[in-house]
Parts: C-alpha cells; sequence; structure tokens
C-alpha cells in the first residue's frame, strides 16, 4: 500500500471541519465542549496543551523546509535597528549611525553566499534571518539581490509584527516560543555570522556558542562582524583570563569586517584550511 492509499482510507480532517460547520445550530453545537479538539483555538490555548504547541511549532517550519528542499543554511543574527546606510541621519543614536555600513556588508555577504547555489537542484546554504528590519533586512535583501531565496524566522513581539518585504513567502514563518525558534536557526546551519545588535542578538550569539563549546552542535564558522563593536561590549580575554572560558573557546570565533572576508573563511573552512 502506498502513502497516497493509506491516506485515503480514513476521512480527512478538513472534510471534518466543513462539515461541522453545517450541523443544526442547537444548545449542544454551540457548547465550547462540541467542537473538534483539533479546530479549538481556546482549546489548543490552554496551558495544559503548552507541549502540543511546542510540537506544532517544530514541526510546521520543519516540515515546509522538507518539502521546499532545503538542506543546510547559512545563518545571520544582528540588530534590528541597524540603520540602511541612506537612512542613518535618523538613527537613534551616533553608534548606529557609525554601525550602518554593516548592513551593506550583511547584504553583500548575502548575495555572494545566494548566488553560489542559483540555478541549482539543491538548495543548499539558504540565507536565514529572523525575518525582522535592520541587519535581518539586509540579509533577506542581498538573497533577493542574487535571485535567490531566503528563510525568516520571525517571533510575534509588540514593537515587531511584519517580516521584511525581502524573505521568501514560502520559507516566511512565526514563532511563539524563542526556544523553538533559535533551534530552527541552528538545525541546518552551516555557518553563523552575527553581527552588531542588543539583547536578542547576544541571547542567540552566547546560546550558539554554548552549543558548539559543549559539543551538543558540530563546529561550523562563527563570524563576528565588527572587532570593535564586539571587543568593547565583551571582554573575551577577561573571560579567559578568570577560567570562567578556556583559552581554546576564543578560538570557536573568528572577527571579521567585510562580506568578501567572511566568504574567504567559509571557503577556507570548507577545505580545512582555517587557522588563527
Amino acid at each position: 500500500m502506498t502513502e497516497k492509499d493509506r491516506s485515503g482510507v480514513f476521512r480527512d480532517a478538513h472534510s471534518d471541519i466543513e462539515s461541522a460547520h453545517g450541523v443544526p445550530d442547537t444548545p449542544q453545537t454551540r457548547a465550547p465542549s462540541y467542537r473538534l479538539a483539533f479546530a479549538d483555538n481556546d482549546f489548543l490555548c490552554r496551558d495544559e496543551l503548552r507541549p502540543v504547541r511546542l510540537q506544532l511549532e517544530l514541526l510546521k517550519p520543519q516540515m515546509a523546509m522538507d518539502e521546499y528542499g532545503i538542506e543546510s543554511t547559512v545563518v545571520l543574527m544582528g540588530g534590528a535597528r541597524i540603520p540602511r546606510p541612506e537612512e542613518k541621519a535618523t538613527a537613534r543614536t551616533q553608534t548606529l549611525a557609525d554601525l550602518s555600513h554593516y548592513y551593506d556588508e550583511a547584504r553583500e555577504f548575502s548575495r555572494l553566499m545566494t548566488q553560489r547555489s542559483v540555478g541549482s537542484t539543491h538548495h543548499r546554504n539558504v540565507i536565514c534571518t529572523g525575518g525582522g528590519p535592520g541587519v535581518m533586512e539586509a540579509g533577506n535583501r542581498g538573497a533577493a539581490d542574487a535571485g535567490g531565496i531566503s528563510i525568516g524566522l520571525n517571533i510575534v513581539l509588540p514593537h515587531e509584527q511584519a517580516p521584511n518585504e525581502y524573505v521568501t513567502p514560502d520559507l516566511c514563518f512565526n514563532f511563539h516560543y524563542f526556544a523553538i525558534r533559535k533551534m530552527h536557526f541552528l538545525m541546518r546551519a552551516n555557518a553563523i555570522c552575527i553581527f552588531p545588535g542588543g539583547l536578542g542578538t547576544l541571547d542567540e550569539m552566547f546560546e550558539s556558542l554554548t552549543l558548539i563549546q559543549t559539543d551538543r552542535m558540530r563546529r561550523v564558522p562563527f563570524l563576528l562582524f565588527g572587532e570593535e563593536f564586539w571587543r568593547r561590549i565583551i571582554n573575551w580575554e577577561a573571560l579567559a583570563d578568570a577560567g570562567t572560558i578556556s583559552q581554546e573557546d576564543l578560538d570557536l570565533f573568528r572577527f571579521v569586517e567585510t562580506a568578501a572576508e567572511a566568504v574567504d573563511i567559509i571557503d577556507g573552512w570548507d577545505h580545512g584550511q582555517d587557522t588563527r
């Protein structure tokens, strides 16, 4: 029996949802208890159903990306507040204005990585961002510049609801759980690029580094764009000197400044030539 045969043995769920809309209107059919469990949003949002929602949020993007043929990704993480260079005059701080050139570097890096796979039957090293503005927009925009696809992993936030316009629509996802979103960032990652950002970027960066440090994730190229920025806000050597991390942990990442430099490091890594 084929998969198609098995799927047709039982009545499908969509048909029952439609049928349920046509039942007579009575006190019994209006009762919440009568609703189909899988079509009852109030039921699915109960606290007791959190394990089910976690599973659904893991499965939906996973299945969609599998069906699309996404084999691997290059992840871009960075600040939503980094302005486009042409808009840096309106930045809320001078530092953000000064960091605006990383928008262009993120865009160019994504273009360079994407153009390698355009026209291929395999979707490898697909650009994956958080789907929002700033550096995330630049990443998706660079993939679009190359005529390729890109992934956006949005999350529902009070101040950032809409995905940027450059995410491939079929690969634009929305999350409730930060933890599941971060899993999807890393599940297919062949490289991780961190641009200047705030608390969200720091959270994503340190969780990713921790997974690599503890061998919970294979080591991949881990690139921090903007050495001056990162050394100013994190005293990496002080952590090593204090013994809270080992000296070898400082080799888990590399500082880069430009898109071309990042591509060279990734290429060298692939050929086993990356050295500090």
